[in-house]
């Protein structure tokens, strides 16, 4: 065959058309995740799962934390954020600021695990007054040893271990035992990667740290939990471990709290984002359980969707971040309820 210098532009004007066809579809078709480190788990195996029923759709899933896929996702260069607390106000201004708007959907909750080594014989439990003296910013540099946290304790070193600060789950950690969210000593070994923290505690007998405990269940051969006595509860439980059972009962307090995933309405216009989403949030509860977090409630389950659905903007925590001792279901039930007279009286 004669090739002549016009067949030769015309083949490469069309090899260049398909390559842009080509990549269209495929930036048509991908879904950019990013943020918390302990939602990842979720969004894996959920995308995992979703990308064997629609193989021509592709997920990719960052971990930044919460802060840092907030930063992202505000800034328009995410589709959905995984969040281990919700959005807090300076987030809120961002995506104001770049006409990004979003809706909050709890996906399940987890609860903070507090651990030691296997071979710390005394830190079997500690209060929840006795974990601020620890983490309370006034402790750096001055709370460093076993014994000065509680009498009888050894006269040795203690190791910090805890999520970095752009986490939700430090977020929540500290508000929850602090009393002030973002707000502790500095003084302590911090990683995004909820694996290195892991890793830490599992090699130092002098190490206590804190993290999703969906981590802990995927090593607790490493790892053993502190029991933590929330003296301001009713029922007196006394030292609770980070267990399923626990979450569940609401015994396990005050370190269990919902996470999310949140959507911009740009993304959610797009077809296969809604699929995803809605699989998330339907083929996606038992998946929740099985990474080691504790699955919402239908109920819960339904009225989230029904928020998606119905496209309902912004944070139903009202964009002021981590809150303590509030339940989703009551929340949801009061906002789909204000909706009602609403959506009675449209034409």
């Amino acid at each position: 065959m004669w090739i002549t210098k016009n067949n030769l532009i015309r083949t490469a004007l069309a090899v260049g058309l398909l390559l842009g066809a080509a990549e269209a579809v495929v930036a048509a078709e991908l879904i950019k995740v990013d943020g918390s480190s302990t939602v990842y788990p979720i969004t894996e195996a959920v995308a995992e799962e979703f990308q064997k029923k629609s193989p021509n759709i592709h997920v990719t899933i960052g971990i930044s934390g919460t802060g840092g896929g907030f930063k992202k996702f505000c800034n328009g260069e995410t589709d959905i954020s995984d969040a281990s607390r919700p959005i807090k106000p300076s987030e809120v201004d961002l995506c104001k600021e770049n006409r990004i708007k979003y809706i909050e959907l709890p996906v399940a909750y987890d609860g903070l695990a507090v651990m030691v080594h296997p071979s710390n014989t005394w830190a079997t439990s500690m209060t929840v007054k006795e974990l601020k003296k620890l983490w309370e910013p006034q402790a750096q540099g001055k709370i460093k040893r076993w014994n000065q946290i509680r009498t009888g304790w050894p006269d040795k070193e203690i190791h910090l271990f805890g999520p970095g600060v752009d986490s939700g789950t430090y977020d929540y950690f500290t508000e929850a035992v602090v009393g002030k969210e973002h707000s502790s000593r500095g003084d302590f070994t911090a990683s995004e990667d909820d694996n290195v923290l892991v890793q830490g505690i599992a090699t130092d007998p002098l190490a206590l740290g804190f993290f999703g405990m969906a981590y802990f269940e995927h090593n607790k051969d490493k790892l053993q939990l502190v029991g933590i006595d929330d003296e301001k509860a009713e029922n007196g439980n006394g030292p609770v471990l980070a267990t399923y059972e626990n979450v569940v009962n609401g015994t396990y307090q005050p370190l269990a709290r919902p996470i999310f995933i949140y959507v911009s309405t740009k993304a959610a216009a797009r077809p296969e984002v809604r699929e995803f989403v809605k699989f998330y949030l339907n083929a996606g509860r038992p998946l929740v359980k099985e990474v080691g977090y504790v699955a919402l409630p239908d109920k819960v389950y339904d009225l989230v969707l029904q928020r998606f659905d119905k496209q309902v903007l912004g944070s139903v925590f009202g964009g002021k971040g981590s809150k303590v001792g509030v339940t989703l279901e009551s929340l949801l039930t009061a906002e789909a309820k204000a909706q009602e007279p609403q959506e009675r009286s449209l034409p």
